[in-house]
């Protein structure tokens, strides 16, 4: 059985909600967060990075949240969580999943954790960078809600829900108490996060890990 090595709240939210989408059993394993459990030898060994999430599936142990998701995809065809190999939209697929990552992602860390690249005591600098993270944030912000406003249909990449829509919702949900322009504050995202919200499988992770309110 697939386990999935989490904490609520972070980048395994999004590995949570797909694996809930795809329904088949698995094994939540609830890592010590905040006494740095992941950054205990034995974690260590399963991912060197002392991040979460990480996937074991039989001898196959993976982490990077991305790389994840197109395992699950590819493991289970049937469900089309990502597009056709070899079509355009899986093309944009790709795209839009290191968009999120490697972009997205990137500058929502650089928001809350500035600290982690100044030196010791250099507060005015991290505020600095934290404040370049924002406004970089807003703009990644509006070029999703541009694309739901683009494709017209109630998913990311238009009519199909695919592993794109909890990559998102994620990412938004850390959002939700900016001060200014929170993604549900845009004009396409926020009926598009109340969507996701609404999913049975989004219900039941935000039952099981008892997410902070507000959601999104």
């Amino acid at each position: 059985m697939i386990e999935l090595h989490h904490y609520p709240g972070t980048a395994s939210t999004i590995v949570h909600l797909l694996l809930q989408e795809i329904g088949k059993p698995f094994e939540l394993v609830v890592v010590d967060r905040p006494n740095n459990a992941h950054k205990a030898a034995d974690y260590l060994r399963l991912n060197p990075n002392g991040l979460l999430p990480i996937l074991v599936d039989g001898d196959l142990v993976l982490y990077e949240t991305a790389a994840i998701c197109l395992h699950l995809c590819d493991t289970n065809p049937a469900l089309n969580l990502a597009p056709a190999v070899g079509s355009a939209q899986r093309a944009h697929f790709y795209k839009w999943l290191m968009w999120m990552t490697n972009t997205v992602q990137a500058s929502l860390l650089l928001y809350f954790y500035p600290d982690r690249w100044v030196d010791a005591g250099q507060a005015e600098a991290a505020a600095q960078i934290r404040a370049h993270a924002q406004t970089k944030i807003d703009g990644l912000l509006a070029q999703a809600d541009a694309q739901l406003a683009q494709t017209g249909g109630p998913w990311f990449l238009g009519a199909d829900y695919t592993a794109l829509d909890p990559y998102l919702f994620t990412l938004c949900r850390w959002t939700r108490n900016f001060k200014e322009r929170p993604a549900r504050s845009f004009e396409h995202l926020g009926p598009y996060l109340q969507r996701v919200l609404q999913r049975d499988a989004t219900q039941k992770v935000l039952q099981i890990d008892q997410l902070a309110l507000p959601v999104v």
